[in-house]
């Protein structure tokens, strides 16, 4: 792929998850190359934070000329201080991407050498150690664009062919050189929000996921219950004005499209009203959390599309400071890289996954609950009534996963803590907000996991696998290579992760 300018989530999914090579486009370069002789011109004879000036609450010291290019090793040794866990590999290359990306638009004065550097790194699958903790937000994410800008120079860490090695050893294994840092190369590629970014993306691809596979299961379980297909109807959702409830029934329609064991309520309650009994054998609606899907997971849609409308703003916006503007010859100082807009949209994201995992949890007790469904045995048990335990196990596990994800919901966006001597007053968290709904994510595929499992044994109770969907035989089909049958108690989790695994390679 040719990288010149404008990169949409979707280039990012062929890049971070499908391994597409990239190459930069000559006007990129050309670019790249004009707006740093510019400010190579522009800040001889001015004051230019971050190139001769100190940082932060130090910006008020000069720096001299020959200290100039020392003051950027600094900068980058003495903020490479992270801590934790190291971030995953597919989130550092979306990281990578999203910092070559705005370093290319022309706004930061850096030389070439660092974004082709970076193109390299992502073309060879070597991934900077970056930790999970460190940065606030504000100036960007300061420590965790140390820690890559710190590869870049030749030092720290990375991981190659799945190991962690010395920077130095593998550059001289691949026969890359470290950049050299001309004007403002360490404050250009730690001033952004691209670590945030770069998780926020691989999140939203992963609620995609977690969206598709919630919709799946839900119509499975309508199927398993012989709902009435009204609440999915394009007549009824089509008279609330929301495109995510629309989109969700459409898409549940289209699931069940060739299932056997959808009802239509016409041919059932709406006919020989006088020869019904005063009390009905069958529900005339069903629980919430089958009949309610379209209201609950369609704004988990709506948030999803707007929190990929603003990533893909911020990965193709200039986040540093100070901007370079080549055109008005002019250096402009500013707070470009704070954080904000990425910390709200992760809070959302992990508040509509966090909902997507109650409704699994509820869907999930509905079917283990005989004295509701009226029609599985307690647990989905298919062995021996109290000698056997079914799923009974594996649903603590999931109502203690789902409790955590509410808890985790809570706002970083709003816990802000001044630091820096208070330079920076306010900050966004953008980061934390990031790692944190990444697990909520993690505990979603888990939760989900459990559920599908339990689906697939109420389907074989009832001896449904020709009569649901083609969607949810081939869920049936898949999941029963990972786990087969059972009436005897076993060991549940290894049967959990491979499930986990199947539902987050699904495309």
């Amino acid at each position: 792929m040719k990288i010149n300018s404008f990169l949409e989530l979707k280039d990012f999914q062929k890049i971070i998850i499908e391994n597409e090579k990239i190459e930069l486009d000559e006007t990129l370069l050309d670019r790249v190359e004009t707006s740093f002789q510019f400010l190579k011109e522009f800040s001889r004879n001015k004051v230019i934070y971050g190139v001769n000036t100190g940082f932060g609450p130090m910006a008020q010291f000069k720096i001299s000329d020959e200290d100039t290019h020392q003051l950027q090793y600094n900068l980058i040794r003495s903020h490479s201080s992270g801590i934790g866990n190291p971030l995953p590999a597919q989130e550092v290359k979306a990281c990578m991407l999203a910092r070559l990306n705005t370093l290319s638009l022309g706004n930061s004065g850096v030389h070439q050498s660092v974004v082709y550097l970076l193109k390299e790194l992502i073309n060879r699958d070597i991934t900077p150690l970056i930790f999970e903790h460190g940065g606030v937000g504000a100036s960007g994410d300061l420590v965790q664009l140390a820690h890559l800008a710190l590869v870049l120079i030749g030092e720290g860490e990375v991981y190659y062919n799945g190991e962690r090695k010395t920077t130095k050893d593998v550059f001289e294994a691949e026969g890359l050189e470290p950049i050299k840092v001309e004007i403002r190369e360490g404050l250009a590629l730690m001033n952004g929000t691209s670590v945030m970014s770069g998780i926020g993306i691989v999140n939203a691809y992963k609620a995609n996921q977690l969206t598709d596979i919630s919709i799946r299961l839900s119509c499975a379980i309508n199927e398993i219950v012989q709902a009435y297909d009204d609440h999915l109807s394009e007549a009824l959702n089509g008279t609330k004005k929301h495109y995510g409830q629309q989109k969700v029934a459409e898409r549940m329609r289209a699931h069940l499209a060739d299932s056997k064991l959808i009802r239509k309520r016409e041919d059932h309650l709406y006919t020989h009203f006088e020869e019904q009994e005063k009390v009905f054998k069958e529900k005339v609606q069903e629980y919430y959390s089958l009949r309610c899907v379209p209201q609950i997971l369609g704004p988990v849609l709506d948030t999803l599309e707007y929190t990929e409308n603003v990533l893909e703003n911020e990965i193709n916006s200039a986040n540093d400071n100070p901007i370079i503007n080549v055109a008005d010859k002019h250096v402009y100082h500013g707070g470009n890289f704070h954080g904000d807009y990425i910390s709200l949209e992760m809070d959302k994201l992990k508040i509509v996954v966090t909902k997507l995992t109650m409704l699994a949890e509820r869907q999930l007790n509905y079917l283990l609950n005989a004295k509701i469904n009226e029609i599985l045995p307690p647990f989905v048990n298919l062995g021996k009534l109290g000698f056997n335990f079914g799923m009974q196990g594996v649903q603590f596990t999931a109502t203690s996963t789902t409790a955590e994800s509410q808890m985790l919901s809570n706002s970083m966006y709003v816990h802000s803590i001044p630091n820096n001597n208070d330079n920076q007053d306010i900050v966004s968290m953008g980061t934390n907000a990031a790692v944190i709904c990444r697990k909520v994510i993690e505990n979603a595929f888990e939760v989900l996991a459990i559920e599908a499992i339990t689906i697939i044994q109420a389907v074989e109770y009832l001896g449904f696998q020709d009569k649901v969907s083609s969607s949810t035989k081939e869920l049936y089909d898949e999941i029963r290579k990972i786990i087969p049958a059972f009436s005897d108690d076993m060991v549940m989790y290894p049967y959990l992760e491979e499930v986990k695994q199947y539902l987050k390679n699904l495309k």
